[in-house]
């Protein structure tokens, strides 16, 4: 009788409910559900979540209440924050004309550049 070799018996490394990712006592991964893996990446870093025209708001509300309660420190931290996204806005709208008077100019340079090539071709037909 052999007692060193069972071939009937599973692996007591690997039970049975194990199906390729090891977890701890309580259910969860070890490393977290929620860690900053390699997957994880912000598709705009840097930018807020809300509109800088809601965030102008709500820091203007934030500061006035804090005022009314008053807290002149809390509500010039408020201010700041306030200014910070009105300076957001401002640049946003200034790089969206920007944009528009660039592709305004690109149209009325491509407009221009159709009719010296009908010209051409005029020219070239007679």
């Amino acid at each position: 009788m052999n007692n060193f070799k069972n071939n009937n018996r599973r692996s007591r490394f690997k039970p049975n409910g194990d199906r390729g990712f090891r977890r701890n006592g309580n259910g969860h991964k070890p490393n977290g559900d929620f860690g900053n893996g390699p997957a994880f990446k912000r598709r705009h870093p840097g930018k807020n979540n809300q509109n800088a025209a809601k965030l102008v708001e709500k820091y203007n509300d934030l500061a006035r209440e804090a005022l009314s309660n008053g807290d002149k420190i809390l509500s010039e931290n408020y201010l700041q924050h306030s200014e910070h996204f009105s300076r957001i806005l401002l640049s946003q709208e200034n790089s969206r004309n920007q944009n528009e008077n660039i592709s305004d100019t690109n149209a009325s340079n491509q407009v221009k550049h159709e009719k010296e090539n009908k010209e051409v071709e005029e020219t070239t037909t007679k």
